[in-house]
């Protein structure tokens, strides 16, 4: 879909508005492995990155040591409307883990209150944390973002479409 509408600024907003999502990697056997996660966003004006704060011993700690690559989806229900589609954002990427202190990690999880309930961990507290930095590929996958109601439900296939990550963002 070309529509003018939609941008990667529009998604990016989005994304920036909520903490939670669903990141899958991949287990030892090849297996997707999925789990909720609080998620952060790297500063505006820095390379597009999002942030999981984990725990070394954690499987998708351990699932990205082994294989970098990634996907990260995340919802918008719809509350009032449950019978509604949920609206979605989905990004692939490769995953590396950084230190603790890392400024774009530590910059991200200080700018929702959710997130910055985790200031307080230790970081040699049972094996230590780090952070997920999921490098995503340019192309992001949408559903529903941008649209109205009344306009999914006239042709609810016409709300699926992909937006480019900006090569400055890269």
């Amino acid at each position: 879909m070309t529509d003018p509408r939609f941008s990667f600024e529009l998604v990016e907003k989005y994304v920036r508005n909520r903490t939670f999502g669903v990141l899958t990697t991949i287990d030892r056997k090849g297996r997707p492995h999925s789990t909720g996660i609080l998620y952060g966003v790297s500063p505006p004006e820095s390379r597009f990155a999002l942030f999981i704060l984990t725990g070394n011993d954690y499987v998708k700690t351990k699932n990205v040591q082994r294989n970098p690559n990634v996907s990260l989806i995340i919802t918008y229900p719809h509350h009032y409307l449950r019978f509604v589609p949920d609206n979605y954002v989905m990004f692939r990427g490769t995953a590396e883990l950084v230190p603790f202190d890392d400024e774009d990690g530590t910059w991200a999880f200080q700018q929702k209150r959710i997130l910055r309930m985790n200031e307080d961990t230790d970081p040699t507290e049972g094996g230590g944390f780090v952070f997920i930095k999921i490098t995503p590929e340019p192309k992001v996958f949408c559903y529903g973002i941008g649209f109205g109601l009344m306009e999914l439900r006239k042709a609810h296939t016409e709300g699926s479409y992909s937006v480019m990550i900006p090569e400055k963002r890269l």
